[in-house]
């Protein structure tokens, strides 16, 4: 079959070893032709989908697809996959564990005291004493709660439709989740329903003395709302990797605010070696005229 590789952002020498040693039966273009049957994109050129009339699969190489789905070209009579990569996976559960404990051992003050010179201690609680809330339980969500359970702490999460993961409390009611909240991490999609879901009055729900963690995207967070609760101290800390403009502009108050720890969009990149084999999965899927995984629900945006 032929595969086009389509990405603005990901650099193809990254991709194509690897690609061209899985999939040795195959051929593997940089430029959009009539006979492509698999385009495999993250952040495409414009026009990209227009040039591939015979498609098959559109291969995402990133979880999230939103932007993808934004483009007027994207052909909705053809499969379109997300990227489901365990690399990716373990990596977002690092990310999580590390600002979750960063904020459960006060580290966050602790650096603060130190740029001002106190030698000061706070309280230890242990991990039991707190309750995380994870805002999406898919792959990403269900691994993050199972490895802040083996850490001891307990775990709930919110999702659309109900999920069962051992020692999770899971529930639907969105209200119910935040009121359980320690510290709430977002881990969701971005669509209509998510926009601005993270408000004034989601934080008013949760646990005073907690933290927020947004590791999915920008716009889930209503950024004044925010500060608002952290001047407040009714939150005692932000975690942002995402932004709805990216790079965070120079005059963006999260930058030098006191209670918002700042990362580049870095919490979990895709990561070539590991999410070559469910490019090849789906390719081969493609081959046997089966249906490829991890399909998106064009209605529900993700």
């Amino acid at each position: 079959m032929n595969l086009l590789f389509a990405s603005t952002i990901e650099p193809a020498e990254r991709w194509l070893p690897l690609l061209e040693r899985a999939l040795p039966r195959d051929r593997i273009f940089l430029e959009p032709r009539a006979d492509i049957d698999v385009a495999l994109v993250a952040s495409p050129p414009p026009g990209t989908f227009g040039r591939l009339p015979q498609l098959k699969l559109v291969q995402s190489l990133w979880m999230g697809v939103e932007k993808l789905l934004e483009d007027p070209g994207l052909p909705r009579s053809v499969p379109f996959a997300r990227m489901v990569d365990p690399g990716m996976v373990a990596a977002m559960s690092e990310t999580v564990l590390a600002h979750v404990l960063d904020w459960h051992r006060h580290h966050w003050l602790y650096r603060l005291w130190q740029r001002e010179k106190k030698w000061k201690r706070r309280g230890q609680f242990m991990a039991q004493d707190r309750t995380v809330g994870i805002l999406g339980l898919g792959e990403l969500g269900a691994d993050a709660a199972r490895k802040l359970l083996a850490l001891g702490f307990r775990v709930c999460g919110w999702s659309r439709r109900p999920k069962r993961i051992a020692g999770v409390h899971g529930s639907t009611d969105f209200g119910e989740i935040l009121g359980l909240s320690d510290a709430l991490v977002c881990l969701l999609p971005l669509t209509a329903h998510t926009r601005g879901v993270l408000d004034a009055a989601a934080f008013a729900r949760m646990r005073a003395g907690g933290c927020v963690v947004n590791v999915a995207r920008g716009a889930h967070v209503v950024v004044p709302d925010l500060l608002a609760a952290l001047d407040a101290r009714h939150l005692a800390h932000a975690y942002l990797d995402v932004f709805e403009e990216e790079p965070l502009p120079a005059g963006s108050p999260l930058w030098s605010h006191p209670g918002v720890t700042v990362t580049p969009h870095t919490a979990a990149l895709t990561e070539p070696r590991t999410a070559v084999p469910s490019i090849v999965e789906n390719v081969e899927r493609v081959r046997r005229g089966e249906a490829p995984l991890h399909l998106v629900d064009f209605a529900a945006g993700y």
